[in-house]
């Protein structure tokens, strides 16, 4: 269980610093293509609220299963994109990082903590 979430922490931070990387091509699409950095911003953010959880993962299951699912839906979209020739199919490498990120994620994630109806009348 201690590897497992020794494990997780260490994803989160992986992801956490590789999602706040992009706040510098962020700053050189601002112009060039907004609709770009607009969609990094929030993955920078993602990033530091990743760094965040990676000390206590438990207390932020909702977020990590969120970053999960969203790279899910990325990865998707951006492969379907690819597929139809709606942008370069060299971003289907992408599509496999941002796969790779949410299976990592939903593997490692933290059970759910069963609270006692008795102990959470008390509390």
């Amino acid at each position: 269980m201690m590897k497992r979430e020794r494990a997780l922490k260490v994803v989160l931070v992986v992801v956490g610093v590789i999602f706040c990387g992009l706040a510098y091509p962020l700053i050189m699409f601002v112009k060039q293509d907004p609709a770009l950095a607009m969609m990094m911003s929030l993955y920078v953010t993602l990033g530091v609220f990743l760094l965040l959880a990676s000390r206590d993962p438990s207390a932020h299951r909702s977020l990590i299963a969120f970053a999960a699912w969203s790279s899910f839906a990325h990865a998707g979209l951006m492969s379907f994109q690819a597929l139809l020739n709606m942008i370069a199919r060299r971003e289907l490498i992408g599509s496999a990082v941002f796969a790779v990120i949410g299976i990592a994620l939903i593997a490692l994630a933290p059970a759910k903590q069963h609270v006692d109806g008795a102990s959470a009348i008390a509390a």
